[in-house]
């Protein structure tokens, strides 16, 4: 994840404000963290794959597992804080505007080969911080998931990301066998 130096932006020499961030479009969205903007790595093959599968497994359990799911859905983490996560999962009933301002169920981050699991360490406690009770990380390449805890990254060994208490689960061997047909 690079930070734009504001210069990137001639008309923007001071931070942005959390309004200006609110009003500018991007493909992709971009992140905001304390005035500054900060691109998101994704685009590529394996990210695309997985993160498809994972909406359109949500979306076709939303019923069975009272959810909803949206991707790349600006969250306000903090006052001056937006993330964009790959995938977000809300529960059934749960009401926002335009944007995401409670914890989520899930937040689901894909990394692309320019991630690094120490940059995702660090959105995690912001996202931990901020309430999400489950944040998922997945990494396409070596095929691993990652579940954050309060004692940081663990991987997942169990062959499966769960919630407990619902009937939420996603098999990492189904998951990753997409990335096999494609």
């Amino acid at each position: 994840m690079a930070t734009l130096p504001n210069s990137a932006f001639p008309d923007m020499e001071e931070p942005w404000t959390v309004r200006e961030y609110l009003r500018t479009t991007w493909s992709p969205d971009r992140e905001f963290v304390e005035g500054q903007i900060e691109e998101r790595n994704l685009g590529e093959k394996e990210h695309s794959i997985i993160q498809r599968f994972l909406t359109v497994l949500f979306a076709v359990k939303r019923t069975e597992w009272r959810v909803e799911v949206f991707p790349e859905l600006r969250t306000q983490t903090q006052a001056r804080r937006f993330r964009v996560p790959d995938v977000l999962v809300m529960r059934a009933g749960d009401k926002f505007e335009r944007y995401v301002t409670q914890p989520p169920l899930i937040a689901i981050e894909i990394l692309s080969p320019e991630d690094t699991l120490q940059a995702m360490r660090e959105k995690a406690a912001e996202y931990r911080q901020f309430g999400v009770e489950h944040i998922w990380i997945i990494d396409p390449e070596p095929r691993l998931a990652y579940r954050a805890t309060e004692a940081g990254l663990e991987e997942v060994r169990t062959g499966d990301l769960a919630v407990p208490g619902t009937p939420i689960r996603v098999l990492l061997s189904e998951l990753f066998a997409e990335l096999d047909r494609a």
